[in-house]
């Protein structure tokens, strides 16, 4: 027994050099295709929080209409939420997340454009478009929304309001 000990204490302890490799081999093959459908799942992911945050803009800007009596807000910033210890108001109504607010969120960027004022001093109209920070990274979609309330995408470039509406379901 004491041979058999010896022997195994000497000889090469371990993996060998060829079983590394294929065990390398193997990960490196796992990972190829894990990663672009993982990748591809953060994309659709994305994707879905924008549409969900378009329509947080949308219940928003209703909101925002109908307390304020000024038609719709100036600007994403008018819609999210006051200075800490401050109250709500048409400058800060306190209905959009801080995050959203900003104009950035889930990889895209929301471009928010308010129409123009009118006699009143009310806004009828805005337009609002979210789109990738890094098209085929961040998302491949990008959405239009207007305040009809109606979001549309585009897969080349950014959407409008002759784009397809998106799929209901």
């Amino acid at each position: 027994m004491h041979s058999i000990l010896e022997r195994r204490s000497r000889g090469a302890a371990g993996f060998s050099l060829i079983e590394l490799i294929v065990v390398v081999a193997i990960i490196m093959i796992i990972a190829a295709i894990a990663i672009p459908r993982m990748l591809s799942s953060k994309m659709r992911a994305n994707e879905t929080a924008v549409v969900e945050a378009l329509r947080s803009i949308a219940t928003g800007q209703t909101a925002y209409h109908s307390t304020f009596q000024r038609g719709f807000a100036s600007s994403l910033e008018a819609l999210g939420p006051p200075p800490t210890g401050d109250p709500a108001s048409a400058d800060r109504a306190n209905l959009i997340d801080p995050l959203l607010a900003t104009g950035a969120r889930n990889g895209y960027v929301f471009d928010y454009q308010p129409g123009p004022v009118d006699a009143e001093g009310r806004i009828s109209t805005f337009t609002v478009n979210a789109n990738p920070v890094k098209a085929g990274q961040t998302g491949t979609k990008f959405f239009f929304m207007d305040e009809k309330n109606s979001i549309r995408f585009s897969l080349d470039g950014p959407a409008g309001p002759d784009s397809p509406l998106i799929p209901q379901g």
